[in-house]
């Protein structure tokens, strides 16, 4: 679904594997770059993911399918409940090969993607040699994961008519319903400032972007795929703990976004200043993504957005096409006087296209991003064009930077290994251990004092990269 632009396509991902299968032909790494995190390193934090989480995830994506049975009996009769039956057996089969070990198996479900996944376990096989299967417990962390939310999608591919059923609708649903009160709160924030902007001193301007990427950046917190499911809102107004919650942002390049954004509006007077916002989680994360997005466009520091989110559902709560429309709908058929009013101007954005959301393939495929630009052409020349990019969230930023054992001082331009579309900055709170560009012993310093301060999602980064650094 993109709204509000033309799509984006698969591009050249079904036809770049000549040069995977050159790396198949010869699988090793190249000179310091460390290996994939991964479950084979028992004790792990990708260990405890995929022993622990993921199953519980399955289990919970089989529950809710039960329990919309009687939705699909009156929606679709008896081919509903066949269908539902089905989806269940296959998840079921699906857990028990993750808790098992058992060798990753080929996609079936003839989708768009199918033919780029099934190479890209071919790629997977050459890495690890025909000695070592593709497996649970054996491959890289990212790539399982990304792998078993394929599957899901898969389950219901392959037993219409519920492909079109969003297994985890209902805990997104929930996240933003139980956040009203920090969303009305934002909303309000941000129809207090509106009328001021066009006017107002550039040292205050700084000052409102600074509050709301950090809005943006705590917000994040909110992640259903860590909690694996369980409620993960947001209750309390955002704003009132900036300042408590300072001392945790470890990396904070907010004044270089800010600079970027003033060399883009100085260059581009005649032209569109763009910003792309690679979008995370739905519910009150989503709220924070739009209220900076229309301070942006607000304040004259960009003219266009560009959103990009999945194309089904994905880890749980990513913002998805029908998300990202249901929320502005949402916004805007409130009873609340600000949250109505700022639903109502992102639905004029939307009808502009000052804003527009797009949901390339390449977002729901394995990649590391140091492959899209041969594995995803278009989209890398389209990101390319804008004059700021913002990533939120940990599978962003473990994409980014491959996912992989980085000692923590390692630059962040060396871990994204020639990933430089245009100026970038990564937003996310730490919940998956890697972090990449910290001061020389400041992680072994973290791990001493806080063992569990990459996964915790009590600490935080704002990390920027422009393409001359």
């Amino acid at each position: 679904m993109d709204v509000g632009a033309s799509s984006y396509s698969l591009g050249g991902a079904l036809g770049i594997w000549s040069e995977a299968a050159n790396m198949e032909s010869n699988p090793v790494l190249l000179p310091g770059v460390p290996q994939s995190l991964s479950a084979k390193f028992e004790g792990s934090f990708a260990y405890l993911t995929i022993r622990d989480r993921l199953p519980t995830i399955l289990t919970k994506v089989i529950d809710t399918i039960h329990r919309n049975k009687n939705k699909f009996f009156e929606e679709y009769g008896e081919e509903g409940v066949e269908a539902e039956k089905r989806a269940i057996s296959f998840l079921s089969k699906l857990r028990n090969e993750l808790q098992t070990d058992k060798p990753v198996l080929a996609l079936e479900d003839a989708q768009e993607d199918t033919e780029a996944w099934n190479r890209y376990l071919q790629y997977q096989r050459g890495l690890q040699g025909e000695h070592c299967p593709v497996s649970w417990f054996k491959s890289p962390w990212l790539y399982v994961e990304c792998y078993m939310y394929r599957r899901i999608q898969e389950a219901l591919c392959l037993n219409p008519p519920m492909s079109e059923f969003d297994v985890f609708c209902e805990g997104k649903t929930q996240s933003f319903l139980e956040s009203t009160a920090a969303i009305t709160a934002l909303c309000t924030h941000l129809q207090q400032i509106r009328p001021t902007l066009t006017h107002t001193p550039e040292s205050t301007l700084m000052d409102h972007l600074l509050t709301l990427l950090q809005v943006s950046l705590w917000g994040n917190k909110c992640d259903l795929s860590i909690s694996a499911g369980r409620d993960n809102s947001q209750r309390v107004s955002p704003l009132d703990s900036l300042s408590a919650l300072r001392a945790f942002v470890l990396l904070d390049d907010s004044r270089q976004v800010w600079a970027a954004l003033r060399l883009g509006r100085d260059v581009g007077q005649r032209s569109q200043v763009q910003v792309d916002v690679v979008l995370d989680n739905a519910g009150f994360e989503l709220l924070t993504d739009l209220v900076l997005a229309d301070f942006l466009l607000a304040s004259g520091l960009a003219n266009q957005v560009r959103f990009h989110g999945k194309r089904f559902p994905w880890f749980v709560s990513d913002v998805t096409g029908r998300d990202f429309l249901w929320t502005v709908a949402q916004a805007a058929s409130s009873n609340h006087a600000h949250l109505s009013a700022c639903g109502g101007q992102w639905r004029r954005y939307l009808e502009e296209g000052a804003w527009s959301y797009h949901d390339h393939a390449f977002w729901t495929l394995p990649h590391e991003y140091c492959d899209m630009e041969w594995a995803a052409p278009d989209l890398y020349a389209s990101l390319s064009s804008a004059h700021l990019l913002l990533f939120k969230g940990d599978l962003n930023y473990r994409k980014l930077v491959g996912d992989r054992d980085w000692p923590h001082h390692t630059p962040f331009s060396v871990a994204l290994r020639g990933f430089s579309p245009a100026p970038l900055c990564a937003l996310r709170t730490l919940k998956a251990n890697v972090q990449v560009g910290l001061a020389v012993g400041q992680g072994e310093g973290l791990s001493k004092d806080t063992p569990t301060w990459m996964t915790s999602g009590d600490y935080a980064i704002m990390q920027f990269h422009g393409p001359q650094q």
